[in-house]
């Protein structure tokens, strides 16, 4: 079984640096272009993979990501609870402003069709007597 272990570990490390070195865009790449790297890791069994993971690839993403998902979701704003969004509260005292001159506004029109009522009723009653 130690045996096998022996060539499985290597064989593992091998392949998946190949693929990982066959992934990674070519801006990424450091030293050398990508097809020594693919050489490199292929023919050197055990030290190329360890070289191209040291030393071969770039280990930070770009600044502005490498897909316009990414470009969107590192442009995005970060969430705010509505009750620490001054943005939102500002809306909220706006939105009570109109309201309240909104309910004003159907006061003063309810009391004047009150003064109406009552002024015809007055006059109902005046023209009965």
């Amino acid at each position: 079984m130690l045996r096998a272990l022996m060539y499985i570990l290597p064989l593992a490390l091998t392949i998946y640096a190949f693929i990982d070195c066959l992934n990674t865009p070519e801006d990424e790449v450091k030293h050398l272009p990508k097809v020594v790297w693919v050489i490199i890791i292929l023919l050197f069994w055990i030290v190329g993979p360890i070289v191209w993971f040291a030393a071969g690839k770039l280990r930070r993403a770009p600044a502005g990501g490498r897909t316009p998902s990414e470009w969107h979701r590192n442009h995005r704003s970060e969430w705010v609870a509505p009750d620490d969004n001054p943005e939102f509260l500002k809306s909220l005292k706006e939105e009570n402003k109109k309201d309240e001159s909104l309910l004003k506004d159907w006061e003063a029109d309810l009391r004047r069709r009150e003064e109406e009522l009552k002024k015809r009723e007055q006059g109902e009653d005046k023209g009965e007597n």
